[in-house]
């Protein structure tokens, strides 16, 4: 029987979250990049996000990373869960929801109100997975991206 475990990352773990969080990027049509590892690094040694892994028996099969920040409109802290990421070999086993759990605990926890995500259009599966966690669909406020 498989062992999964949920632990929140340091700078130390990183060598294991970066073959990972390559795989996300690829997911999202992203070329492998010599920058993936300091990014990773600086994110968690500055403490500007939170990363939590997923271990199956002791290997890493998932992450999600959280930027804490805030709303003026609130008044409080919000969490933007910004990556969610399961390997292929372990989806199907609650991993991704695990994950979610534990996203939603550490929030409330932190005291943040709310916390946000975005996923792509097309990806199908995760839109199933936040519905099904009862996460909905934002339909008062439009996003607007400028990129440089």
């Amino acid at each position: 029987m498989s062992e999964v475990s949920i632990v929140r990352a340091t700078v130390d773990d990183v060598h294991v979250l970066h073959p990972l969080v390559e795989a996300y990027r690829d997911f999202y049509k992203q070329a492998p990049s010599d920058k993936t590892l300091a990014y990773l690094s600086e994110r968690l040694a500055n403490n500007e996000a939170i990363v939590y892994l997923a271990l199956v028996n002791g290997v890493a099969a998932g992450f999600t990373m959280i930027y804490p920040t805030f709303s003026t409109v609130s008044l409080s802290q919000i969490w933007l869960l910004n990556d969610l990421f399961v390997t292929p070999e372990s989806r199907g086993n609650g991993i991704a929801s695990t994950l979610m759990q534990t996203v939603e605990d550490a929030a409330r926890e932190a005291g943040a109100t709310r916390v946000f995500l975005r996923t792509a259009n097309d990806n199908t599966a995760a839109q199933a997975l936040y519905e099904g966690r009862g996460w909905v669909q934002d339909t008062v406020f439009r996003r607007y991206d400028i990129i440089f």
